[in-house]
């Protein structure tokens, strides 16, 4: 189950799309920022009802 978000990167402030797995539930990885280069700390919640919220921050945050 894949789901297209944009998040903000905490370094250069552009728009950064992502493809989301929702099947695999919550997590928080690291994807590097597609403008800048610099890692993006993404968390990603899921809820039972398939609903989700996304999120990016620094690696020191």
């Amino acid at each position: 189950m894949l789901e297209d978000a944009t998040i903000t990167c905490p370094y250069c402030w552009e728009s950064i799309p992502l493809e989301l797995d929702l099947s695999v539930g919550s997590q928080t990885y690291i994807e590097d920022c597609s403008v800048c280069c610099r890692p993006i700390v993404v968390s990603l919640r899921v809820d039972d009802e398939g609903g989700f919220e996304v999120d990016g921050r620094t690696e020191d945050e």
